[in-house]
């Protein structure tokens, strides 16, 4: 780990002496075309950092932004000051008169339409400095990293196995064990002393069965019968039961000979038995 930071610092130094000695070759001629479109000697000494020192700017941004549409913004300009740079470094190098400053002034190239296209190339780079300049350095200050994304990787169980490895089971999934629960502390019950029970709660097991859903019925589902009343109902389950016993008297049998709902088949129930317990005693009286 140690070998590999030092490379990379190795690698960093190489590039920035790169670019410094790169920098020193270019001044010349950024300097001299500086001069030529009538700067003085302070200016024409500033112009290089306008060129050079955009494009150094513009490289910085390209490594810091993660969005991709600011670092296509960083490379583009970046690649617009290179291109700048690069067009008058040519013409300096065409244009012998440049070297000794004796060149007039405003004058790049002989031909009329080159030499006001590079005058203009010449003055506007200031402008765009300042204003591509600023503008990379907003980006950068208000630029915020994003954040990596969880990843949930999922298992597939549903591979297909071949013939000979039916015969073996799929290994259960091996999760990560949780740790422990701080335990309660243990409650110390001293059974010499202690006479009355210890009240057990009882539990109620939770239901497997589906719920279903409830709801209002719609008037579609529902039964066309007219409702009855409790003496109708009484009626109805005496004349059905009539020849019934007491011990015959269950109230799933009476729902089923009344169609009646469970909660009502019990009332029914009780109420007949206490009808045909209490018959012979009337009799006798």
């Amino acid at each position: 780990m140690n070998l590999h930071r030092k490379g990379r610092a190795a690698l960093v130094l190489a590039l920035v002496a790169v670019v410094g000695m790169a920098f020193r070759v270019s001044w010349n001629a950024l300097r001299d075309v500086a001069r030529a479109i009538g700067a003085d000697s302070t200016a024409a000494l500033l112009y290089p950092f306008v060129v050079d020192g955009l494009m150094a700017l513009a490289l910085v941004a390209t490594l810091v932004l993660t969005d991709r549409a600011d670092k296509r913004f960083a490379l583009r300009v970046l690649a617009a000051y290179t291109l700048a740079s690069l067009v008058l470094n040519y013409v300096h190098g065409l244009v012998p008169q440049l070297h000794g400053g004796s060149v007039d002034w405003g004058r790049l190239a002989d031909w009329n339409p080159a030499n006001w296209a590079l005058v203009l190339l010449a003055t506007s780079l200031p402008v765009g400095s300042i204003y591509f300049g600023s503008d990379l350095v907003a980006k950068v200050l208000h630029h915020r990293p994003i954040e990596p994304t969880p990843i949930a990787v999922t298992v597939d169980t549903s591979t297909k196995r071949s013939t000979p490895d039916l015969g073996e089971s799929t290994p259960a999934p091996v999760f990560a064990a949780e740790p422990p629960a701080a335990l309660p502390a243990p409650v110390v019950v001293d059974l010499v002393k202690r006479t009355e029970p210890i009240p057990v709660r009882a539990v109620a097991a939770e239901s497997t069965r589906p719920r279903r859903a409830t709801g209002r019925v719609p008037a579609v589902a529902r039964s066309s019968r007219p409702a009855r009343t409790a003496e109708q109902l009484l009626d109805e389950a005496r004349s059905a039961t009539a020849d019934w016993s007491v011990e015959d008297l269950t109230a799933e049998g009476i729902r089923k000979a009344v169609r009646t709902s469970p909660a009502k088949a019990r009332v029914l129930r009780e109420t007949l038995r206490g009808e045909r317990s209490a018959a012979p005693v009337e009799a006798v009286a």
